[in-house]
């Protein structure tokens, strides 16, 4: 039944209840009439105040009649549970404890009204409405109905179910209800039991509890079991919400439990259990289904599981049993906080069974575990209660003479939360007692006063109700009545004998400094696998750095495929959602897990390219050298003194600069050899040419003066005429130069769009129009040049250098028109190698055409080096 069905129901019988509880008016007096009562199987004990509590005394009901009758009725219930007759017998101790303490409600005596709930939701409601109408079957009052209620405060009940019925009455009338067992998160719901207290943690705490436990194990992958109620209804709720965002985990399944044996549905969710890969099963139930799920877990021998408990069951005795620790052992679970009371074995020692007989009701707890625990009788026996048969009861019998779990308080939890409750409500009411009139927190600034004191005003002190425990624990509620969070964390070892031991690995807390927090002691939890280690129980292995999660469709966000990133991605953390783009400078690793710097690609000496290109360079250099050094040599030949001598030399000093400044192309671009190459390029080319013009504009000029009235054309191409024109060529592009410099300089760049993963050094230009401009002038000159040899090419001479410098322009002038669109078609380095391969070609190709011939005469027919040879007069011999 879930929790919107069970107020709905309980509220509309309460009214009913009520009203059959009305107070009535005649013209003469006033009084209110029970107008039924229930014989409840209960403990009590007088006092200036009473407190209420519900416990469970028996654990299998027989379903009575609840109406209302004349005569009286007492419900049939059977299993006398030791254990919650112990929990009932702390609250007893503690008002004990209490009313021995001056400190603590001085000159105040507190009473108790204890009752059965029989394990039945019925009877614990009708407990409840017991405890706070009264059973007093008729009082009479004054002219308004007022006066202390029966109970200022109930101690219970044990179950979420049963204590959500109960807490949405009494939280109409703001009657305290403090249960010691009821962890229903829902219960935290302040608008809707605005009454409720508790001494438990939330199981919304219980959840997150179990979460950090899987969360430190790396169990992302796990099964849920819960029971068919809302303790596990909620707690359901809970871990679908929490589990992913504050674990990073999934569901595998969810499974609710049936509450009565059904051997199909077992079945079905054990196959479920067995075929899931999910090796850790949380399982958040009660005892009853959980010991019939262990039974099908035995016929299908479904081992190697790892279990996490609740706190409803971690502590179940039933379940630790020698042959279901193949199954069980090594359960993890979460456990109440244990704690510690002194005296209460004492206390318990000293109780004794009622043999009054006339006394049949009064306090039948007593009775009934004195029977059921020395298998005695105690006559008259009251109708329904028979525990056992056999001879009568003394009194006399000695407790610790019997084996039984009663006196074994070395291990007390839920007692302690027992305790806990009734000194909240202790110290609530010692506060009332302290309030100074005049300074109090109700209207006009009053206080409460004991003998009219209302439900509603201990209400009001129980939320600020702050205290410490002599086991050192601190109490206070926060706005949503629960008390400050803290679980055992219990670890079940299966021992060699076949007994099992529950020991304590851990804690998990929460503080209002520092949150959360899980303690364990990995070395003391027993694993119950071969290997003797926290089992592996994920969906999808982690994604290790370099790749990255892809949620498989229709899956939960656990079951994920890792895809590798792609180039220039990185990861570098487990499980990544997504790959990162390394920077504009660096690549992804091969593993791309880290960026690394991008391979720089440039020109370089230590290439193969670039060792060639400088080896040609070099060698153009050194042949310029060889070539000079023979002119230099023979410079008194007339094949040297031949059209100016002093421009061959300048020729062959400018072709030397030619082949040098390729070798400021090769290298990592910097600054200056990026402002230099194009400078020195231009210039050295510029220096050429013109030299090369020159020679040919002095050719036509000595041609021209051996015709008639050509005598003057001389004196215009003298030798300074001559120097002075190179001059003047050169100096025009050394001024592009400078202006293109200035302007626009060339620099050193960076360059990542030719390739992802790699950069790119080179010089980039600046300006194109100051690189068009500096190339053209090389190219009209060139052209020049080129005209003027080729029409200066049948001059009458057997050595016409004319035709040497028109075969020599016409190689210039083809490489130079190829380099223009191999140079932009080629990336990067490549386009650095191209106008190398230009400069070199070209340069080779002046220096062959114009000087292979004269050397060639020089040095192998030096017969042909005369002046008569030369104009074509024949050979010398």
């Amino acid at each position: 039944m879930n929790k919107s069905k069970v107020m709905r129901m309980f509220l509309d019988t309460s009214l009913l209840l009520l009203m059959l509880f009305s107070c009535f008016s005649s013209a003469l007096s006033s009084s209110c009439q029970l107008r039924g009562q229930f014989n409840l199987n209960g403990m009590h004990k007088p006092g200036d105040v009473i407190l209420g509590g519900i416990f469970r005394l028996h654990f299998f009901p027989a379903y009575p009649d609840l109406s209302f009758t004349s005569e009286p009725q007492q419900p049939t219930c059977f299993g006398f549970d030791v254990i919650g007759f112990r929990q009932a017998q702390t609250m007893a101790f503690a008002i004990d404890e209490i009313n021995r303490n001056s400190n603590l409600l001085p000159n105040v005596t507190l009473g108790y009204s204890l009752y059965d709930n029989c394990i039945q939701l019925g009877i614990a409601f009708h407990a409840a409405l017991a405890l706070v109408s009264g059973q007093e079957e008729q009082v009479t009052l004054g002219k308004n109905c007022v006066g202390t209620p029966p109970v200022l405060g109930i101690v219970g009940d044990s179950s979420s179910t049963r204590t959500i019925a109960i807490s949405t009455v009494l939280g109409l009338y703001r009657v305290p209800l403090v249960s010691y067992f009821a962890t229903c998160s829902c219960l935290s719901d302040r608008q809707t039991f605005p009454s409720f207290f508790r001494t438990i943690p939330s199981d919304a705490f219980q959840v997150n509890a179990m979460i950090q436990i899987l969360k430190h194990f790396g169990w992302t992958w796990a099964g849920l079991l819960i029971s068919d109620n809302d303790y596990g209804v909620h707690a359901a709720r809970s871990f679908h919400s929490d589990l992913g965002p504050a674990g990073g985990g999934c569901l595998a399944y969810t499974e609710m439990l049936p509450r009565v044996y059904d051997p199909a549905e077992l079945t079905r969710i054990v196959d479920v259990m067995r075929k899931s890969t999910a090796r850790v099963v949380i399982v958040f139930a009660n005892q009853s289904p959980i010991l019939n799920l262990m039974k099908e877990v035995v016929r299908q021998n479904v081992t190697g599981l790892q279990w996490m408990a609740s706190e409803a069951w971690i502590s179940m005795i039933s379940l630790q049993m020698p042959h279901l620790m193949p199954y069980l052992g090594g359960t993890l679970g979460i456990a109440i906080r244990r704690g510690e009371i002194s005296g209460l074995r004492d206390f318990l020692l000293q109780i004794r069974p009622n043999l009054n007989h006339n006394d049949t009701h009064g306090n039948s707890m007593l009775n009934q575990f004195w029977e059921h625990t020395f298998q005695c009788s105690i006559a008259p026996h009251p109708a329904g209660w028979v525990e056992a048969e056999g001879e009568l009861c003394t009194g006399l019998e000695v407790i610790e003479n019997v084996e039984t779990e009663f006196l074994d308080v070395s291990n007390i939890r839920l007692e302690y939360n027992v305790y806990k409750a009734v000194y909240a409500l202790a110290y609530a009411l010692d506060d009332i007692l302290q309030c100074e009139p005049g300074r109090g927190p109700f209207s006009n600034n009053t206080c409460a006063h004991l003998q009219r004191l209302e439900p509603w005003q201990l209400l009001h002190y129980l939320e600020k109700v702050n205290f410490t425990t002599s086991f050192g624990d601190q109490v206070s509620f926060d706005e949503n009545g629960d008390a400050l969070p803290i679980y055992d964390i219990m670890n079940w070892v299966w021992l060699p004998d076949g007994k099992t031991k529950v020991q304590r690995v851990g804690e998990v807390k929460r503080s209002a400094f520092k949150g959360e927090e899980l303690t364990l002691d990995e070395d003391k939890i027993f694993w119950n696998f071969e290997s003797k280690q926290p089992p592996r129980s994920v969906c999808s292995e982690s994604c290790p750095p370099g790749t990255r999660m892809a949620r498989k469709k229709g899956e939960p966000v656990c079951c994920f495929d890792c895809v590798p990133c792609s180039e220039g991605k990185i990861s570098n953390m487990t499980n990544s959602m997504e790959c990162t783009s390394c920077p504009d400078d660096l690549w992804s690793s091969p593993q791309h897990d880290h960026c690394v710097p991008k391979k720089t690609e440039f020109l370089s000496y230590h290439e193969p390219l670039g060792i060639c290109l400088t080896t040609t360079s070099l060698l153009g250099t050194f042949i310029c050298v060889v070539v000079l050094g023979i002119f230099i040599h023979h410079h008194s030949t007339p094949i040297v003194r031949a059209n100016n001598s002093e421009l061959s030399f300048l020729l062959l000093l400018s072709l030397k600069l030619c082949f040098l400044c390729s070798l400021l192309f090769i290298g990592r671009p910097r600054l200056w050899t990026c402002q230099l190459r194009h400078a020195a390029f231009g210039i050295s080319f510029v220096l050429c040419v013109s030299c090369i013009l020159v020679k040919t504009m002095v050719v036509l000029a000595v041609f021209r003066t051996s015709k008639p009235g050509g005598e003057s054309s001389l004196k215009w191409f003298g030798a300074v005429q001559q120097r002075g024109t190179v001059v003047v060529l050169t100096s025009v592009q050394a001024v592009i130069c400078t202006v293109w410099l200035v302007s626009a300089s060339p620099v050193p760049h960076k360059n990542t769009q030719y390739h992802n993963d790699k950069i790119v050094y080179e010089c980039v230009v600046g300006s194109t129009v100051g690189f068009a401009v500096l190339l053209g002038y090389i190219g009209s000159l060139a052209v020049l040049s080129c005209l003027l040899a080729f029409l200066a090419r049948n001059l009458p001479d057997s050595f016409n250098e004319a035709k040497l410098i028109t075969f020599s322009m016409l190689i210039f002038c083809a490489v130079w028109v190829a380099f223009v669109p191999a140079y932009i078609s080629s990336p990067g380095k490549y386009a650095d190698a191209v106008e190398v391969f230009a400069i070199l070609a070209s340069s080779f190709g002046l220096l062959i055409a114009l000087f292979g011939p004269k050397c060639y005469i020089i040095l192998l027919r030096p017969e042909r080096n005369t002046k008569k040879a030369i104009m074509g007069r024949g050979t010398e011999t």
